[in-house]
C-alpha cells in the first residue's frame, strides 16, 4: 500500500499540508476521500461534471445513482436549492451539522451536472471536523461512500485506499470513521416532507421540531423522489456519507 497518498489528518494542529494538498487536488479536477461522521467518502468538485463522472466512475456507478452534496454551512442551503421550506430550515438549524440528508429542489441556475437528479439534490452537512475543515476550502463536494460498487463501505482510510487505489491522488486519514448508522434521508420536494430512508435521526426526533411524515410500512413501495438515487446511494448495500 502506497503511504504517499495517506495523508494523516488526524491533528488539526498539524493537518493543514494535508488539506492544502487535498484542496489543490480538488480543484484539479481529481478526486479526494474524506472521513465522514458516519463512513469514508470519495469526494469531487459538485460543480465539475467530468470530477463527478470520474467519482462514479471510480465506484463503478452509473448516473441513475447520483452522489448527495455536502455542504460546509447551513447557509450554503438557499444558494443550492429553491422553496426551500420553513420546515426544511428549521430541521438544517436543529440537526447541521449531523446524521440528515434532505432532498430539495436545485437551483436551475446552477451549472452542475451531478446525474439523473430530475431537477433535485440531496443537501447534507456532516458532523466532521476533517471533513468541513475541506469544506470551507472547497465548497460543496459531490460525495459517495468511499466503496467500490458491492462492497462494504469503508470506515478506515487503508481500507478505503484497498478499494479505490490509484483512482483517488489523496486519502485523508482523519482516523477511524464510526460507521454504523448512517443519515436520515428526508424528502422535501412534495407537499409535506416524507421520510424516505430511516437512519441516525428518528421521525419523533425529526417531529419534535418539523412536521416529517413516517416512512411507509415495509409492503408499501417508497414514494418517487427523484434524486433518491442519492437514497439508492445510502440503501441496502451501503450507507453513504
Amino acid at each position: 500500500m502506497s503511504l504517499i497518498r495517506i495523508k494523516d489528518a488526524t491533528d488539526p494542529a498539524t493537518w493543514g499540508p494535508a488539506i492544502d494538498e487535498a484542496v489543490n487536488v480538488v480543484g484539479r479536477g481529481e478526486l479526494v476521500v474524506l472521513p465522514t461522521d458516519t463512513v469514508y467518502g470519495i469526494g469531487a468538485d459538485a460543480f465539475d461534471p467530468r470530477a463527478v463522472q470520474a467519482l462514479l466512475d471510480a465506484k463503478g456507478r452509473g448516473r441513475q445513482m447520483p452522489p448527495p452534496v455536502l455542504i460546509p454551512d447551513v447557509r450554503t442551503l438557499d444558494a443550492l436549492a429553491t422553496d426551500v421550506p420553513d420546515a426544511v430550515h428549521a430541521l438544517a438549524e436543529a440537526f447541521w451539522p449531523g446524521g440528515l440528508t434532505v432532498i430539495l429542489r436545485a437551483q436551475p441556475s446552477l451549472a452542475w451536472d451531478l446525474g439523473e437528479t430530475h431537477g433535485t439534490v440531496a443537501l447534507r452537512m456532516p458532523d466532521h471536523p476533517v471533513a468541513l475543515a475541506l469544506l470551507r476550502r472547497t465548497g460543496p463536494l459531490a460525495v459517495s461512500s468511499a466503496n467500490l460498487t458491492g462492497h462494504p463501505a469503508a470506515t478506515t482510510a487503508a481500507e478505503a485506499y484497498r478499494q479505490l487505489g490509484a483512482r483517488v491522488p489523496v486519502f485523508l486519514d482523519g482516523g477511524d470513521a464510526p460507521g454504523g448508522v448512517a443519515s436520515t434521508i428526508v424528502d422535501a420536494t412534495g407537499d409535506v416532507l416524507r421520510i424516505v430512508r430511516p437512519g441516525a435521526l428518528d421521525v419523533a426526533t425529526l417531529a419534535a421540531v418539523a412536521p416529517v411524515m413516517a416512512p411507509p410500512p415495509r409492503d408499501v413501495p417508497a414514494p418517487d423522489t427523484g434524486s433518491v438515487g442519492s437514497t439508492s446511494e445510502n440503501g441496502p448495500e451501503t450507507p453513504a456519507p
